[in-house]
């Protein structure tokens, strides 16, 4: 009888982090990948399907964390990462169908280069075409050009797969929980890069990705709407916090007519998908409220039902 093939050391260095939210129908196609990871963490955000009852039957290794209420993307894996106490720590929506094999691919890449803070790898599409999931932070440099060919240090990279080593983020810290949904990667990336931590991709390690697709709700319109709103309210966070409130100010004016006009021309060629998403985009940025003076924000109250935190 053939013996199974022995876990690769490496696997016992990581710990791997979902945060899920009505995502039962990810798990059957992702739980095959990772039946030898030993250590695996996943924050639940309340999901109404049995998200939870799932990861018990096929990932019986994996500890849950069953919140009563929708913390968001960055809380829930915030408070995934304070249970962690491997060296690294493996951020994995879903609706990303890593393989073992690129798993391991991203560990020996941190072990070539012991300097990245987060080692990062090319999604994929539906039609398993190359994403741009990398880049420069938003408010410094616009990304453009040729896509990477080999390994190379980026300015910010998607947080649906992240590879993190856990001590090189002690000095910028975990998310900035004010970010409920959207740009709170782009936020963590920005302060590594003003820390001179290295966030490396690796182009050879391609992960597809089911963009959206992590959750299935009862209501598709109330989690279009909601991905709208958090979309407004999260890039005027980030606005106010590279730029300034009186820049974002400036800017909120000015988003808010083209979200104006967006809607309208919405209505006259009705999608409701689309036109909850405007809708809810629209509201967002009405609702936003600067807080201080500091380029921190209040977030207004979000909407009901709220979306998962997709990537």
């Amino acid at each position: 009888m053939q013996q199974p093939a022995s876990v690769p050391a490496a696997l016992n260095r990581v710990t791997l982090i979902l945060v899920t939210y009505n995502s039962a129908h990810c798990l059957p196609g992702l739980a095959q990948h990772l039946q030898r990871c030993p250590h695996i963490v996943v924050a639940d955000n309340a999901s109404a399907d049995d998200t939870l009852a799932q990861c018990q039957r096929l990932l019986p290794q994996a500890q849950t964390l069953a919140n009563p209420h929708n913390l968001g993307f960055g809380a829930a894996n915030n408070q995934a990462l304070a249970l962690v106490q491997t060296p690294f720590a493996l951020l994995l929506n879903p609706d990303c169908e890593i393989t073992e094999a690129s798993i391991v691919a991203l560990l020996e890449a941190a072990e070539c280069y012991p300097d990245a803070a987060v080692l990062a790898p090319q999604l994929l599409d539906n039609r398993g075409r190359p994403t741009l999931n990398y880049g420069w932070p938003r408010h410094l440099w616009a990304t453009r050009g040729p896509g990477a060919e080999g390994p190379c240090c980026v300015g910010a990279a998607c947080g649906a797969v992240l590879l993190l080593r856990l001590e090189a983020l002690r000095e910028v810290g975990h998310f900035d929980t004010g970010f409920f949904l959207y740009y709170e990667d782009d936020d963590l990336c920005a302060r590594l890069l003003a820390a001179k931590q290295p966030i490396v991709l690796l182009p050879e390690v391609r992960v597809p990705h089911r963009s959206r697709g992590s959750t299935r709700s009862p209501s598709p319109w109330r989690t279009e709407y909601g991905r709208g709103f958090h979309h407004a309210q999260s890039k005027l966070r980030y606005c106010a916090k590279y730029h300034g409130l009186a820049r974002a100010q400036s800017q909120r004016r000015r988003w808010l007519a083209l979200a104006v006009l967006n809607s309208l021309a919405r209505l006259l060629l009705p999608v409701p998908r689309l036109l909850a998403r405007a809708l809810g985009r629209l509201i967002g940025l009405w609702r936003w409220q600067a807080a201080s003076v500091d380029g921190t924000t209040r977030l207004a109250a979000p909407p009901p039902h709220h979306p998962h935190p997709l990537k």
